[in-house]
């Protein structure tokens, strides 16, 4: 019953009515993006000659000017079912999540100098959701969209997103239950023994290290001070339950995993506690001075 998703945009006259029309694909499950792609690109071929079908292989918009008007293009990609923060509060079974879906994600990672991925302050990413005619579950396994909206999250939202996701990772895998020791390791391990580039650490120095000069950021940079206060606390929730869930052998890296930790929290600290002092100016109401009998 429940699926995999997919947007597939047509392009080319050869295509008729279904040039520049875009629709949400309904999959089995278990479907990859190379299944869809060969059997959509192998129907067409037959209808159009192979040399007549192109698949564009990335989510960017598509440029019509750029295309060979004799050929026809199909741009395939995976989507997920998106839903605002109010509806999470109505579907919290695994059914809800599945069910009556009529609004699509995907995400689109770009800088502004035309590459998809750059350094951490030009990685910038467009999230594009979808809306559809009908909802899924429908009589037919493909529905037409109606509607498209664009976000664009500027560097510092992109990373506020991605700590986000770090943090409800490591909640997930201190949680679950049972408990999956394997799991929680792995995750921890991302987190706080990441020597790779883009980790936590550099995350901070590069967005936290300095207030920046632009008031409109000033909520921006808050808000990532505080992603990562609450992920150096999951940090130390995963770690100590780890520590109940370890045999004798794993003893030494588990102490390895800790020092790692003490090392990466006593880098965050002069950054996570840095406050911006214009967040913080008390408000004073005009209504709040008091009348003085003599003063005029």
């Amino acid at each position: 019953m429940f699926g995999t998703y997919f947007r597939v945009g047509f392009y080319g006259c050869k295509f008729g009515d279904l040039d520049e029309q875009e629709f949400v694909y309904k999959e089995p499950s278990i479907t990859k993006l190379a299944e869809i792609s060969h059997r959509l690109e192998e129907f067409y071929a037959e209808r159009f000659g192979d040399e007549m079908i192109e698949i564009i292989k990335d989510s960017n918009p598509v440029d019509k000017a750029k295309l060979d008007p004799n050929k026809a293009y199909i741009q395939i990609t995976y989507v997920e079912p998106f839903f605002d923060t109010y509806e999470l509060k109505d579907r919290v079974t695994y059914f809800d999540k599945n069910y009556n879906l009529r609004t699509f994600m995907f995400c689109t990672p770009f800088t502004l100098d035309g590459r998809a991925h750059g350094d951490l302050h030009e990685q910038y990413k467009r999230k594009t959701i979808l809306t559809t005619s009908h909802a899924f579950p429908y009589i037919k396994t493909r529905i037409n969209v109606i509607q498209k909206e664009e976000i664009i999250l500027i560097p510092i939202e992109v990373a506020i997103e991605d700590m986000q996701k770090k943090t409800q990772e490591l909640a997930f895998a201190t949680h679950q239950d049972p408990a999956d020791a394997k799991m929680l390791q792995m995750v921890l391990q991302g987190c706080v023994g990441t020597t790779v580039n883009q980790g936590p650490l550099e995350v901070a120095q590069v967005f936290l290290a300095d207030i920046p000069d632009d008031p409109k950021l000033f909520r921006h940079h808050n808000k990532l001070r505080l992603c990562f206060k609450d992920f150096t606390k999951r940090c130390e929730d995963a770690l100590r339950k780890n520590k109940t869930l370890i045999g004798p052998d794993q003893k030494e890296y588990h102490r390895e995993l800790e020092r790692n930790y003490h090392r990466l929290k006593e880098a965050l600290n002069p950054l996570i506690h840095r406050k911006i002092p214009q967040l913080y100016k008390p408000v004073v109401s005009p209504t709040s001075q008091r009348y003085c009998p003599g003063v005029w």
